[in-house]
């Protein structure tokens, strides 16, 4: 019995292009999913971040902020959905992540265990934003591409 050779370059090739063509799509999405499930939970009182941010951004009202932040944060979802709104959803997520490191100054205790670099699981939290931002960078890159 003779065994057919696989050409593994030409396998590597294939997920290259599949990889090519729809990773930035589904990176958009999934940013669109993360910012509408974390957003509509804020106007609602089910965020887990609730109080971090109403102890961060103390000078403001929760009662009307933490929902606020949650629509928007919903509309930023929204916009990546929509590709023609891609550039306003990018815009908006650029305004809301600069407040979203604000704890790492203001919540220090609330961050670290050890400063500055074990951090707690709500500084877990605020850290993986750089993800976030690097994505909204790529999907950003492609907003001229058809």
């Amino acid at each position: 019995m003779k065994f057919k050779k696989i050409n593994f370059g030409h396998i590597d090739d294939m997920i290259i292009a599949w990889m090519d063509r729809w990773g930035v799509t589904l990176l958009r999405y999934s940013l669109a999913i993360v910012f509408i499930w974390f957003g509509i939970l804020k106007p609602f009182g089910l965020s887990s971040a609730t109080d971090m941010v109403a102890k961060t951004v103390y000078w403001v009202d929760p009662a009307w902020f933490i929902p606020f932040l949650g629509w928007w944060e919903v509309v930023i979802g929204v916009c990546l959905l929509y590709k023609p709104m891609v550039r306003a959803g990018i815009f908006l997520m650029a305004l809301q992540m600069a407040g979203t490191f604000l704890p790492m100054i203001l919540l220090p205790d609330v961050v670290y265990v050890q400063f500055p670099f074990v951090l707690t699981l709500e500084g877990q939290y605020i850290v993986k934003n750089i993800v976030l931002i690097s994505a909204a960078i790529v999907v950003g890159s492609k907003v001229k591409e058809k």
